[in-house]
């Protein structure tokens, strides 16, 4: 199974977490926003239909740089993680298909309960993306 997702970057360096709906597989963990890969679907055209319905903001494909990836074991399936950086988008993220929204810093997401896949992807962005002067 591929899954894309994203790490919104704000000008100050902050990335957008959401925290995940009750009664969902990992409910109440924070994760980068994004889904599944649909049959026939490219990586970067899911991602921009995923941000769309789970935040109401609208990205452009050209818009989304690939960082990394993860792989890991999700349930029975094996699931392969496709992390994206995007920096420009429009609208205001909302949290259409979460509990929550928050935007936090590299360093503060170790401190948060997030899904086994996510979790090696943070030292990653924090050597990818520069210091904030804020």
């Amino acid at each position: 199974m591929t899954v894309v997702a994203a790490a919104l970057v704000r000008a100050d360096g902050r990335i957008l977490l959401q925290q995940r709906a009750p009664g969902r597989a990992m409910a109440g963990l924070w994760e980068f926003p994004g889904g599944k890969v649909e049959p026939g679907e490219r990586p970067e055209a899911a991602l921009v239909r995923e941000l769309g319905e789970e935040l109401g903001i609208r990205v452009d494909a050209a818009d989304l740089a690939p960082a990394t990836f993860a792989s890991a074991d999700n349930d029975r399936r094996h699931m392969l993680l496709l992390l994206y950086v995007c920096r420009r988008w429009r609208g205001t993220p909302e949290a259409l298909d979460a509990t929550a929204i928050d935007w936090v810093s590299p360093d503060d997401m170790r401190a948060l309960a997030m899904p086994p896949a996510d979790i090696p992807l943070i030292p990653i962005l924090k050597a990818l993306l520069p210091l904030s002067a804020a």
